[in-house]
């Protein structure tokens, strides 16, 4: 059998491809085992399509031969229940990632687009019954495709801004400080929704369009070291010490949401480090197939955080969920440097994600009201990443007068997917409309959500709607609640409105 010739959507704004992707003969449409696919001797499975590579390692493999194609990971999937292709299905996806390691297919851009398009966010392997870690599927093979890409000069582009400028907080200070200017003396706004927008290429148009409006020109970084208040200590003695992961993008553009949680965990009466020399967490290049780098990255924050000779903190904690899920996987990135592996899994027991710590610690419940309607976006490298629906959802109950109402679909993507909204904006867009259209059906006017891209994509998109919404964190909510004055991130900055959005 053959998939049917259809139109494959490109993801990096090419001309549609109208093409054929062979798949082996089976009988019925779900074999445990294919015939003609067995699993590779010692590391290598490989295709060679006119010289060219693609290799999947034992472990990987046995991944891709857990799948029983049940299929009941596709009402889950983002990508195929908007456009109902299999091959843009994890079913269809491990299908064609079995063939480029068999050399049953060649990696044609036809083959490159669908798993491309996939987002990575995990549902799948939340609702897989056999267990497939499909993440490291599609990592691994990402990363063996870099090279046969075509590319556009948008690909290079793209390429130089997600990994020469993202990683590396000091260049996104550089990078985003025009725009800082053009916020600050008023033309932000009337040059981007003018002629200049128009002309953009639409992945650089997206990208000015999620910049917030928010921070001052220079936003000066947090302080090294604070003290836990003395009120969430136990007899004087802070809970906990905790060294926070403030984040490449995180630490530039929502400043004010670091210092929020800074300032919770010291009410829950924590010593909170935020050690200057960490980097990157590295998910950017990671999912962007640049395995050598995000490596790197790991080894450095591995000696930043859990130095050798000196102190090291009880928790390594975040506020981005696909910061956390990255922090998460480093066990398994360095699983085979024999130098990094025991500290990678050491650095791993110790991470949580803000609202993780907060159940954990289980502090002093805040006094001050917050009446307001809001609903929570479930991101998904917290939810399918990193298994935490329950304690967002908690932290959100310690608030008086806050009205939670249930989000229909909480789970799905909502397209943001690191870069993805970038270098696949069509595809984005629509998963953002669709979680707009959710939020709207709560009748609620503020979403919350704990990743700093799902804020970004969610609060762009409803200003490109006419949408009035507030996107906002957990924890500026029970800053809010702690403090009592209003935090919500973005009350006057991050807001869209119907009209013009100011």
């Amino acid at each position: 059998m053959a998939f049917e010739p259809r139109a494959i959507p490109s993801p990096r704004g090419a001309r549609r491809v109208t093409q054929a992707v062979s798949k082996p003969a089976t009988q019925g449409t779900s074999p445990r085992v294919i015939a003609g696919w067995k699993r590779p001797d010692a590391a290598d499975a490989t295709a060679r399509d006119g010289g060219s590579l693609v290799q999947l390692d034992a472990h990987t493999y046995d991944r891709a031969l857990a799948c029983v194609h049940c299929g009941l990971c596709l009402p889950a999937c983002p990508t195929y229940t908007q456009n109902g292709l299999e091959a843009d299905s994890p079913r269809g996806r491990i299908y064609l990632m079995k063939g480029l390691a068999d050399g049953q297919i060649a990696p044609t851009p036809a083959v490159i687009n669908h798993l491309d398009l996939c987002l990575d966010c995990r549902a799948c392997e939340t609702a897989c019954p056999s267990g497939v870690v499909y993440h490291e599927l599609i990592e691994t093979t990402r990363a063996q495709l870099n090279d046969l890409r075509p590319t556009t000069i948008i690909d290079k582009v793209l390429s130089l801004i997600f990994f020469h400028i993202f990683p590396f907080r000091s260049r996104v200070r550089l990078a985003i400080l025009p725009a800082r200017v053009l916020q600050r003396i008023g033309l932000w706004r009337v040059l981007t929704r003018g002629t200049l927008a128009k002309l953009l290429p639409k992945q650089l148009a997206k990208m000015q369009q999620m910049m917030p409006d928010r921070g001052s020109l220079w936003q000066q970084r947090l302080a090294e070291r604070f003290d836990a208040d003395p009120t969430g200590t136990i007899n004087g003695i802070p809970r906990a010490t905790v060294a926070l992961l403030d984040g490449c993008v995180g630490s530039v553009m929502f400043h004010d949401v670091n210092q929020q949680t800074v300032e919770v965990l010291q009410k829950a009466g924590c010593d909170v480090l935020v050690p200057r020399a960490q980097e990157c967490c590295g998910a950017i290049p990671h999912h962007g197939g640049r395995l050598d780098q995000a490596k790197a990255l790991a080894r450095h924050n591995i000696d930043t955080f859990m130095p050798i000779d000196g102190p090291r903190p009880d928790f390594i904690v975040n506020n981005a969920a696909g910061c956390g899920a990255m922090l998460k996987e480093y066990d398994h990135l360095l699983r085979d440097d024999a130098q990094y592996a025991p500290r990678a899994k050491q650095f791993v027991s110790r991470v949580r994600d803000i609202s993780e710590l907060l159940v954990e610690l289980d502090p002093p419940r805040p006094e001050h009201e917050v009446n307001r309607q809001v609903t929570y976006h479930d991101a998904c490298h917290l939810a399918h990443g990193q298994k935490l629906t329950a304690p967002p959802r908690t932290v959100l109950s310690w608030i008086k007068g806050l009205d939670v109402v249930p989000l229909p679909d909480s789970e799905m993507c909502c397209g943001a997917a690191g870069t993805y909204n970038l270098s696949n904006p069509r595809m984005a867009r629509e998963l953002a409309e669709r979680k707009i259209k959710h939020v709207q059906e709560t009748g609620a006017r503020v979403c919350v959500a704990g990743n700093v891209g799902c804020s970004m994509q969610i609060q762009s998109e409803a200003h490109r709607l006419g949408v009035t919404l507030k996107v906002t964190h957990p924890v500026s909510l029970l800053h809010e609640a702690y403090f009592g004055c209003t935090a919500v991130a973005g009350d006057s900055e991050q807001t869209s409105h119907n009209g013009d959005g100011s």
